[in-house]
């Protein structure tokens, strides 16, 4: 009797020690785990139309541009597809298991905490700090930041010199004294482009990450000028327009990309498969005109030399 006892617990101590390894081993998230587990996490931050929450049936559904681009990845692998919401701040401990924010220009890690995803894209660009963090897909969409002004502003348009790096001192050169809406940990940090350099009076934004909710900022008051992909001012200076001016260029040419965990090497490796066949057989180009139709005529070059 002792020993089948004995014998029960045993097992008991195995299975529990199975389901842990499990457990784990469906965090670790790579494509070996993906594929076992039959279902691949998208995490991503509402945003733009790169993820966006629509009402369907009484409850929210995520759609956009990279919710599109990451269902197709997970039919390419053959497994189910799961979004899995994210806040600012959160996302990067919800990929890698440990937080990650960009302070005073260096790489600040917080609290561990448990991984919910397998890959990270809401519209996000590339970064030298982020890249100590994470890996990055090859890109498939530019980017480059923007100052937008409300008409009433004494900030005016730049004259295009030829060279963005001009263009960036012309708009910088006017900022002194000048209110800039901007927010942390995104791409319209701040401290991404020595904005406190140029004397700006800069007002950090914390909530919201719709067109709106800038724009809004802007209209009400709240701000004089705020710093936007050029892409989101484009659709901006149309809906509101001859509410809002455009100001000129404040970064470089950006790129965004998808991110996959240091530990998830071989995942990464089949998205960017995978992107090329999209790229190929014009998948890709269908995505990205059902939700970015003008971004064709702005960046014509990237279209036509964005590898295939």
């Amino acid at each position: 009797m002792r020993l089948k006892l004995k014998i029960a617990q045993l097992l008991k101590i195995v299975l529990l020690s199975c389901l842990t390894i499990s457990s784990h081993s469906s965090l670790a998230g790579d494509l070996d785990e993906v594929q076992a587990a039959g279902v691949l996490r998208h995490i991503g931050i509402p945003y733009g139309n790169f993820v966006a929450l629509y009402p369907v049936d009484g409850e929210l559904t995520a759609g956009g541009l990279d919710v599109e681009l990451i269902q197709g990845f997970a039919d390419y692998l053959g497994v189910e597809y799961q979004f899995v919401k994210s806040e600012v701040g959160q996302a990067f401990g919800l990929l890698t298991g440990q937080d990650a924010k960009y302070i005073n220009r260096k790489v600040v890690y917080g609290d561990k905490v448990s991984i919910q995803g397998d890959l990270l894209a809401d519209g996000i660009t590339v970064l030298d700090w982020r890249k100590k963090v994470v890996n990055f897909s090859d890109d498939y969409f530019p980017a480059c930041i923007w100052l937008f002004a409300r008409t009433d502003s004494t900030l005016q348009p730049i004259q295009p010199s030829g060279s963005m790096l001009a263009d960036i001192e012309q708009v910088k050169s006017q900022l002194n004294g000048h209110q800039v809406l901007a927010r942390r940990e995104s791409s319209i940090d701040p401290d991404l482009y020595n904005l406190e350099k140029t004397g700006a009076e800069i007002i950090l934004q914390n909530q919201g990450q719709k067109l709106e909710d800038i724009i809004l900022s802007l209209l009400d008051g709240s701000a004089e000028s705020t710093l936007m992909d050029v892409i989101d001012g484009l659709a901006a200076l149309d809906r509101w327009a001859g509410r809002i001016k455009a100001i000129g260029p404040i970064s470089e040419q950006q790129r965004i990309a998808v991110l996959f965990p240091k530990s998830s090497p071989k995942l990464l490796a089949a998205f960017n498969l995978y992107l090329q066949q999209i790229r190929a057989n014009g998948t890709y180009h269908n995505i990205v005109k059902k939700y970015y139709p003008e971004i064709f005529n702005f960046y014509p070059a990237y279209f036509t030399t964005a590898p295939l």
